[in-house]
């Protein structure tokens, strides 16, 4: 079982909302998952990032991949926070 943390849309046509979940890869991208580890909004100005950074660092030592969309959104959630 692959784990991965990746993002799952919510929110109605036209206005997208994530959650930044953790899920077995062979799930569908709305179906079941394992742990909510955070938000992401892009229709704010700027786009809104909250990570629970102690759910995060808990499921990446677990072994859990990013993908690359997540990955970058860490990275930008890092960079506001300093």
């Amino acid at each position: 079982m692959a784990v991965r943390i990746r993002l799952t849309r919510l929110g109605r046509k036209k206005k997208p909302f994530y959650r930044i979940i953790v899920a077995d890869s062979e799930n569908k991208r709305d179906g079941k998952f394992l742990d909510v580890v955070g938000t992401y909004d892009p229709l704010q100005n700027p786009a809104a990032i909250s990570i629970d950074n102690v759910k995060l660092q808990e499921w990446l030592g677990k072994g859990a991949l990013p993908t690359t969309t997540v990955k970058s959104l860490i990275k930008k959630a890092a960079a506001s926070v300093q």
